[in-house]
C-alpha cells in the first residue's frame, strides 16, 4: 500500500503499556454516567461538546475518550457514520499516547468498518501509532490483521505480518491464528497452511483457524482431516470448531457425517447455542434434508436474525418461495429487523419461484431499512427479470448499475438468453463478459450452444475456435453420492471410480426400464453437427448424475432416499430421467446442483421445471448468503485426495467413539 506503508519498526515489548498515560485515567468523570444513555450519534456529539467546553482538551478526559471511542466503533460496518466520527475525535487529539485508543479504532476497522478502505485506514492509524512512539501490543496486531482480512487486503496483511515479525509478535498465541485467518480470507490458503505448520500443534485456536480457512477455501475434506487430527491429539473442540466442521459437511453434501456431528453436539451440550443451531440448519438444508433443518429451527428456544435468514434461504434453495416469504413476514412481526442477508434470501426465493413483481417490490423496500444493495442483490434482480423473459430490461438494469457490473451478473443474463433462444441479445452479453473475463469455459459453451440451437453454425464454430485458441476448457461434470458414510464421486464419461463399470451396467438396465414408461433421450442440447440422434443419445447416457443415481439404486435398500450433489447444473435429459426413476423405482431423489435443489418424487420435481427458463451451466450461486461456491471442491485431483482422507476420518470416528468426550474450551475473545 503506497499511501500508508507499514515500514515503521515498533518496540518488541509485548504486551505494551500506554506511553505517558494521562494522570486522570482513574479519576471519576461525571460525563461517563451519561454516555450509556446516548442512543444516537447526535447525542454522543453533544456530550462530546460538553467535554470539550469543560476545558483542558480531550486529553484531560481520557476515560471519557476511551468510552466514547468504544461506543462509536463497537458496531463496525453496521454504523459507518459512528466509526467516521470516532476517527475525527481521535485525529483531533494532538499527541494520542494511549494504546487503548489505537486498539479501539483498529477494532472498529476489524469489524468491517471503513468498507473496502478499512485496511488502508487501519494502516494509517497504525503508522501514526509508530510515529507517536506508542508501542503496540498483541491486541493491536490482532485488530490490524482482522481489518486486513475484513477488507480482503492481502498486500496490507503481508506488510502487517512483516511488522509483527519484527516486533516479535507473529508467533503469539492470539496473533498467529489471526494470521492464518487473514491469509485465508485474502485467498492465500497456502500461506495460511505454512503459518499453521510452523505453530505448536497443540493449540486449539490454531486448529480452529486452519479448519475455518480450509472451509472458506472450499477444501472441506482438508477441514475434516484437521478435525480428526485434533481428536487424535486430545484437543478439545469448541463451538466454532463444530460450526466449521458442519460447514465442511454442507460443502460435501455429507448428510450422515453431519448427523453424526449433530449427535456429537448434543453430547457436548452445545445444542442450546444459537450459532451452532444456525450452522445445523444450514448444514441440513445444504445436504438436502429440509425436514431436519425445519426441525432444528422449530426446536430452538431463541432465534436471532441470522437463524431466521438461514432458514429463509433454506426454503428458497429448495424451491419453497412462498414459505420463505411467509417466514420473512413472520420475522418482521416478531420485531426482527431484516438485514442484507435476509433480503438476499427473499429475492432468491422470488427469482426461483417466478414472483417477479413481489421480488422487485422487496428490492425497492431495502431502502426503507437503510440497506445498501450489494452485487448479490443485483444478481438476484437480474435473474428475476431474465428468467421471466424481460431480457432487455435485465440488460438495462445491469448496464445502469451504480457499481461496475461483474462477469457473474452478465453470465446470469447469458444463461437466460440461452433459455429463451435470444441469440442476438446473447451475443451482446457474451461480448460484455469477454471484456471482463475470457477464461470461463461455461460462457463459451452456453453461447456456442445457443448459436447451434438457432442455426448459426458459422458463429458456433467461431466461438469454439476462440475457446480452443485461448486454451479454455469446460469444467467436467461431477456428481457424488454418500452411501454408508462414504462419499462416492462419478465424472461424466470416465471410469475413475472403482465401481464405474458396475454403475454403467446399472444405467443401461435403468434406461431400458424407463423406456417402457415413455423415456426418450432429450438430445435438444447436444450440438454436434457430425452426430446422429443415436450418437447424441449415447453421449448423454453416462452423465455423472445418471451414474450416481444408478449406483445409489444398486447399493441402497428399496425406498431409501438418494441424495446427489453435482458441481454443474443438471442437464434436461438427466432431469427427465430422475423424474421417471422416482416414479418407476419408488425412490425419493434429492439432487443439489449449482443453482438449486431438485426434489424428485412420484415422477414430479419440486422446481416445477421453472429452472428450464434459465439455461445456466455457470449461473448464480446456490447459497446467496455468501458461500464461496463449490466448483473448486469438484476439481478431479482434489476430489480423489479428499475422498480417501474422508474415509480415514469416518473409520477413525467409528473406532474411537470413547475419545469424543471433551469439555468445551471457550475462546470467544480471540476469534
Amino acid at each position: 500500500m503506497s499511501s500508508s506503508p507499514l515500514t515503521a519498526t515498533p518496540s518488541p515489548l509485548l504486551p505494551a503499556k500506554s506511553k505517558n498515560p494521562p494522570p486522570h485515567h482513574h479519576h471519576h468523570n461525571p460525563l461517563l454516567a451519561y454516555l450509556p444513555h446516548c442512543t444516537s450519534l447526535r447525542a454522543l456529539a453533544q456530550l462530546h461538546a460538553v467535554a470539550v467546553k469543560a476545558g483542558g482538551g480531550l486529553q484531560a478526559h481520557p476515560a471519557f475518550v476511551t468510552r466514547l471511542l468504544t461506543l462509536c466503533t463497537e458496531q463496525g460496518a453496521e454504523a459507518p457514520a459512528h466509526l467516521a466520527y470516532a476517527r475525527q475525535v481521535f485525529d483531533r487529539i494532538p499527541h494520542p499516547g494511549d494504546v487503548i485508543w489505537y486498539n479501539t479504532l483498529l477494532r472498529g476497522y476489524a469489524r468491517g468498518g471503513g468498507g473496502g478502505g478499512g485496511a488502508e485506514e487501519a494502516a494509517r492509524v497504525f503508522v501514526r501509532m509508530m510515529e507517536e512512539g506508542v508501542a503496540p501490543d498483541t491486541y493491536t496486531f490482532v485488530s490490524l490483521l482482522k481489518a486486513c482480512a475484513s477488507a480482503r487486503a492481502g498486500e496490507e496483511g503481508r506488510q502487517a505480518h512483516g511488522v509483527a515479525v519484527k516486533a516479535g509478535a507473529a508467533e503469539h498465541e492470539y496473533v498467529a491464528p489471526t494470521l492464518i485467518n487473514m491469509y485465508a480470507e485474502c485467498g492465500d490458503v497456502r500461506a495460511a497452511r505454512v503459518m499453521f505448520d510452523r505453530m505448536d500443534g497443540e493449540c486449539v485456536v490454531s486448529y480452529n483457524a486452519m479448519i475455518t480457512a480450509s472451509v472458506r477455501s472450499s477444501l472441506p475434506g482438508e477441514a475434516l482431516v484437521l478435525f480428526r487430527e485434533m481428536q487424535a491429539k486430545g484437543l478439545k473442540p469448541t463451538s466454532v470448531t463444530l460450526i466449521s466442521v458442519l460447514s465442511a459437511c454442507a460443502l460435501l453434501g455429507a448428510l450422515e457425517l453431519g448427523r453424526w456431528i449433530h449427535d456429537y453436539i448434543r453430547k457436548m451440550r452445545l445444542d442450546s447455542l444459537v450459532k451452532v443451531n444456525t450452522a445445523l440448519i444450514d448444514m441440513y438444508a445444504k445436504c438436502g434434508s429440509l425436514e431436519d433443518a425445519i426441525g432444528v429451527f422449530q426446536d430452538m428456544e431463541s432465534r436471532d436474525k441470522q437463524a431466521w435468514s438461514v432458514m429463509m434461504v433454506a426454503y428458497a434453495n429448495h424451491g419453497y418461495g412462498r414459505e420463505a416469504i411467509s417466514m420473512f413476514e413472520e420475522m418482521k412481526k416478531q420485531g426482527m429487523k431484516p438485514d442484507d442477508v435476509t433480503f438476499l434470501g427473499v429475492l432468491y426465493a422470488c427469482s426461483h419461484s417466478g414472483m417477479v413483481s413481489e421480488g422487485l417490490q422487496y428490492f425497492d423496500s431495502m431502502r426503507e431499512y437503510g440497506i445498501v444493495s450489494g452485487i448479490k442483490h443485483y444478481g438476484c434482480v437480474t435473474d428475476l427479470l431474465a428468467r421471466s423473459g424481460q431480457l432487455e430490461r435485465a440488460y438495462k438494469f445491469i448496464d445502469e448499475l451504480p457499481i461496475k457490473p461483474t462477469a457473474i451478473l452478465w453470465r446470469t443474463l447469458l444463461s437466460a438468453c440461452a433459455g429463451h433462444g435470444d441469440v442476438d441479445m446473447g451475443k451482446r452479453v457474451f461480448e460484455r463478459i469477454l471484456e471482463l473475463d475470457d477464461s470461463h469455459g461455461g460462457d463459451y459453451v452456453i453461447f456456442s450452444n445457443l448459436c447451434a440451437n438457432t442455426g448459426r453454425w458459422e458463429e458456433m464454430n467461431m466461438v469454439r475456435k476462440l475457446m480452443s485458441e485461448k486454451g479454455v476448457v469446460k469444467v467436467p461434470g461431477c456428481s457424488s453420492i454418500e452411501i454408508d458414510n462414504m462419499v462416492h464421486e462419478f465424472f461424466a464419461g470416465d471410469g475413475s471410480h472403482p465401481h464405474s463399470q458396475e454403475a454403467r451396467r446399472m444405467v443401461d438396465e435403468v434406461i431400458e426400464q424407463l423406456k417402457l414408461v415413455g423415456y426418450v433421450p432429450n438430445t435438444s442440447h447436444v450440438f454436434h453437427v457430425e452426430m446422429g440422434e443415436e450418437e447424441k443419445a449415447t453421449s448423454l447416457r453416462y452423465h455423472s448424475e445418471k451414474l450416481a443415481i444408478s449406483f445409489g439404486l444398486l447399493n441402497t435398500a428399496p425406498g431409501t432416499t438418494l441424495r446427489i450433489v453435482k458441481n454443474l447444473r443438471v442437464c434436461p435429459d438427466c432431469h427427465s430421467m430422475a423424474k421417471l426413476v422416482s416414479m418407476v423405482f419408488n425412490r425419493r431423489i434429492i439432487l443439489r446442483d449449482l443453482n438449486r435443489f431438485h426434489h424428485f418424487e412420484d415422477g414430479v420435481c419440486s422446481c416445477g421445471d421453472y429452472w428450464k427458463d434459465s439455461e445456466s451451466f455457470s449461473g448464480g450461486p446456490l447459497y446467496p448468503e455468501g458461500d464461496r461456491g463449490t466448483e473448486s471442491v469438484f476439481k478431479k485431483p482434489k476430489m480423489i485426495i479428499w475422498k480417501h482422507k474422508l474415509l480415514n476420518v469416518v473409520k477413525y470416528w467409528a473406532t474411537n467413539a470413547d475419545s469424543r468426550d471433551f469439555d468445551l474450551v471457550s475462546y470467544d475473545q480471540i476469534l
